[in-house]
């Protein structure tokens, strides 16, 4: 081929909107020279492309464009990188995406504007919507609200270190969600008996609450912990929440939206604001300026509370060609579990003393990341033992029901 690709390098997978174990890994190129070269291939889910990742940290069409080119694709037979743009296709690309960059403007069922753009999942991509969704709320209106997914272990630290440094703005407050039934996890309490009272588990399980407001203290950020009140939570259990965090010197106010609509979140709304007009002192967990694994245990050490990263033969490997090619001053973006501060989804609470391994580093150029992979954490998402499918059925009146 013209630019010289190494079929064995290429890197770019294939993209499906459903989860699929079946697609992980797969040989392609079968039926001779006209079906292309045989080799291993794989796709991944949508949300974990680094299309989705470049649309949401996108400023504007042009940029969006420049940043699709920049994407690598493929490696040559002598390791130089072949990008979007070599293969002259960032043009067509963001032609295709010249509507999906505006952001889509919905409302809530009591007339609130929301823009809901972009989804990149945190435990594998920077969990963040979009940066035009966001500047655009912030232009419309006197306080904005956005969300990072998957706790401040990965979402706010992401939407911190990764989406605040490419949009250049920072949040004047942080809300911490937290449930009763999560803390009683984190306590050792199995999913099916989560609707029951236990504070003994309640007790325990806390330190990982603890453990997410030192997290966003370390940010400089003024945090308050809304209480997502479940109707199984008991008095006792939330008193016990807000003890707590009075102790840590957080405020907490219970959010009771979902049962009671915007008046549920009157008393978090108000702290909100109070806490909007209070001094920060916002930075960064790390600058961008040392080696890769310099990063990743300044992350390991001040988000997820650990002693080190540990990088096997292969990431090693990698970190030194990624840093040869000048992108060694990328922002990391971690691709680990939601369930644990570790990447171990069992270790729950608050654990200390351990390490996090990472398995491989890839570069998403036109996003401007540095994707390092730990655990079990995979691109592309397999059916539960017991999917949903199951539990959805259609009726002779045309009625589904098993939605929700």
């Amino acid at each position: 081929n013209v630019l010289g690709i190494d079929p064995r390098k290429i890197v770019w997978k294939r993209a499906v909107d459903m989860n699929d174990r079946q697609l992980r890994h797969i040989i392609d190129g079968l039926g001779g020279k006209a079906s292309g070269v045989p080799r291993e291939d794989g796709f991944e889910i949508t949300v974990a492309s680094e299309v989705m990742a470049v649309l949401c940290l996108a400023t504007g069409l042009a940029d969006l464009k420049e940043r699709l080119g920049k994407m690598v694709v493929a490696y040559t037979y002598d390791d130089k990188p072949v990008t979007a743009h070599d293969l002259k296709a960032e043009g067509a690309m963001a032609a295709l995406l010249k509507d999906a960059i505006k952001p889509n403007m919905v409302q809530t069922l009591e007339g609130t504007p929301a823009f809901i753009h972009g989804g990149p999942f945190a435990n594998i991509a920077h969990g963040c919507n979009s940066i035009l969704a966001t500047e655009t709320a912030m232009r419309l209106s006197d306080y904005t609200v956005t969300e990072a997914g998957f706790a401040a272990d990965l979402g706010a630290e992401k939407f911190l270190d990764i989406k605040c440094r490419a949009a250049g703005f920072h949040p004047d407050a942080v809300v911490i969600v937290a449930t009763v039934r999560a803390l009683k996890y984190n306590g050792g309490v199995a999913k099916a008996d989560l609707n029951q009272p236990n504070m003994d588990a309640l007790k325990h399980g806390i330190c990982n609450l603890d453990a997410h407001l030192d997290n966003m203290k370390k940010f400089g950020v003024p945090v308050v912990v809304a209480v997502n009140a479940f109707p199984t939570d008991t008095k006792a259990e939330l008193d016990l929440v807000e003890a707590k965090c009075k102790e840590l010197g957080v405020n907490v106010a219970l959010s009771e939206v979902w049962a009671k609509g915007g008046e549920g979140g009157l008393k978090l709304a108000e702290e909100v604001v109070r806490l909007c007009e209070e001094p920060g002192d916002f930075h960064y967990a790390y600058e961008l300026e040392g080696s890769i694994e310099d990063k990743l245990n300044q992350i390991v050490q001040k988000v997820y509370g650990g002693k080190r990263v540990v990088l096997t033969a292969n990431a090693q490997k990698q970190a030194k060609q990624l840093e040869a090619l000048g992108f060694g001053n990328c922002p990391i973006c971690v691709a680990k579990t939601q369930y644990s501060l570790t990447d171990d989804q069992t270790k729950l609470g608050a654990p200390t003393d351990f390490e996090v391994t990472v398995r491989n580093l890839k570069i998403s150029a036109g996003a401007g990341f540095i994707v390092a992979l730990t655990g079990e954490i995979m691109t592309m998402p397999g059916l539960p033992k017991v999917p949903a499918a199951e539990r959805i059925d259609v009726d002779e009146t045309g009625k589904i029901t098993g939605l929700f």
